[in-house]
């Protein structure tokens, strides 16, 4: 147990169906991250590490890569990016650890869907300071401030459905079926945001590569242009994306 190999690792902490997850598993972590992580997971559990302070660890990178992207510049994007990736493999491995060692807890899951809220925000936040050109108050901070309201209202809409209808009795799997608006229009846009994937754009892991490519746009015109761009339509796709799915979620069947 205290010498475990990556192997016997990944066996207990990537059970069969883990990359499957599609509303829990990020593109990224079935593409590449799930095949690092259980390196880190087996260092932490050769340790004796619990998963919850991983998950601390995971919540000190998420929104540090927020506060260094603020600092403007070319070299601020990128290291935010790499934040944001360790952030990502932290995240895949406090669950290994926890699933492997049988620690797994309702503390670790809180903990876990808090720390995407903090670092999701603080990057939104950072984005916007990055945008103002100056640690000073003004519109590009409060857009950017919008973003992150719409993101964290996003998650809140999210983890409340599965709250009420625990209130209620109910199971927290919602099919399919109920997960589909009543009215055939918003079937119909729900299905054309899910394929063009939009709710992506404000979404830590794209959104740190965004900001790079925004950064590199920056450095070549000389100015914020780019940076401001990408804060406006940051902004519009957290409130718009919010209300939308506040308004798919009450006209379906998942509250019943």
């Amino acid at each position: 147990m205290s010498k475990p190999s990556v192997a016997e690792v990944r066996a207990g902490g990537q059970p069969a169906g883990i990359k499957e997850r599609t509303n829990e598993e990020h593109w990224a972590g079935r593409l590449y991250m799930r095949d690092i992580s259980p390196y880190l997971s087996t260092l932490f559990v050769r340790l004796g590490v619990p998963p919850n302070p991983i998950t601390y660890l995971m919540m000190v990178f998420g929104v540090l890569a927020g506060v260094v992207v603020a600092f403007g510049g070319l070299w601020s994007a990128v290291a935010a990016a790499v934040l944001v990736q360790i952030y990502l493999l932290l995240d895949c491995s406090d669950g290994e650890v926890a699933r492997y060692t049988g620690r797994t807890s309702v503390a670790g899951i809180y903990l876990d869907r808090i720390g995407h809220y903090v670092s999701e925000i603080a990057l939104l936040i950072g984005l916007g300071v990055r945008a103002q050109g100056e640690w000073e108050a003004g519109n590009w901070v409060v857009l950017g401030m919008a973003a992150a309201i719409g993101v964290a209202l996003i998650k809140a809409e999210t983890d409340n459905v599965v709250v009420a209808r625990a209130k209620a009795g109910l199971s927290e799997t919602v099919t399919d079926e109920a997960m589909r608006p009543r009215s055939s229009g918003l079937s119909l846009a729900r299905r054309a945001a899910s394929a063009l994937k939009v709710h992506r754009i404000i979404q830590a892991v794209e959104l740190s590569l965004i900001i790079v490519v925004a950064a590199v746009v920056d450095a070549f015109l000389g100015d914020l242009t780019a940076t401001r761009v990408l804060v406006a339509v940051c902004a519009a796709v957290g409130v718009l994306m919010s209300f939308a799915h506040f308004v798919s979620v009450v006209s379906s069947r998942r509250l019943q």
